[in-house]
């Protein structure tokens, strides 16, 4: 067998011109009928994956500045955090330097009440102690001369005496 015997590589120009017309036919159907649907079909379904894109990217971008926004916020909260507890410190150290002051007053006060009260209290008892001392003066000069003083007159002058003596060696060792 030859290869020109072989009807399927033979050329025969009737057979090659119905295939070409029937080839031809079936382009024009397919461009007709088929071409077009499935060209609008891939053309929405080209747009649908087009506006999913867009759709995502504005997501993406609304969600990039809400964490932008978040950050600044964040950023805002932790410096009005800051500031709030830089004032409390502030408030803490006043108040602190105020009850030590208050109470630094406060003892003070305390300590010149105190100081007053006890001066008061050594002139009152320096002057019983002199009261004292002139009676006891009085007596014993009494008991001395062997007979009864006039106390008035006694007791002024014994006064004047006690009066002129120096008291300070008592107030020192109190």
């Amino acid at each position: 067998m030859t290869l020109a015997s072989n009807p399927l590589i033979s050329v025969t120009p009737g057979l090659m011109i119905w295939t070409i017309v029937c080839f031809l036919i079936a382009l024009w159907v397919l461009k007709r009928y088929a071409f077009g649907p499935i060209q609008r079909l891939i053309d929405s379904r080209q747009q649908v994956i087009q506006n999913s894109i867009e759709t995502a990217e504005k997501a993406r971008d609304e969600a990039q500045e809400l964490l932008e926004q978040n950050r600044k916020l964040i950023g805002e909260a932790r410096s009005q955090s800051e500031a709030i507890l830089a004032e409390a410190r502030k408030t803490r150290e006043s108040m602190e330097q105020r009850m030590r002051e208050e109470t630094d007053a406060e003892r003070q006060r305390r300590l010149e009440e105190t100081r007053k009260e006890i001066a008061a209290e050594t002139t009152r008892a320096l002057e019983q102690i002199r009261n004292e001392v002139a009676d006891l003066t009085l007596e014993a000069a009494s008991r001395v001369v062997g007979r009864s003083l006039d106390a008035d007159r006694d007791r002024e002058l014994i006064s004047e005496a006690i009066g002129s003596l120096d008291f300070s060696r008592l107030e020192d060792s109190a």
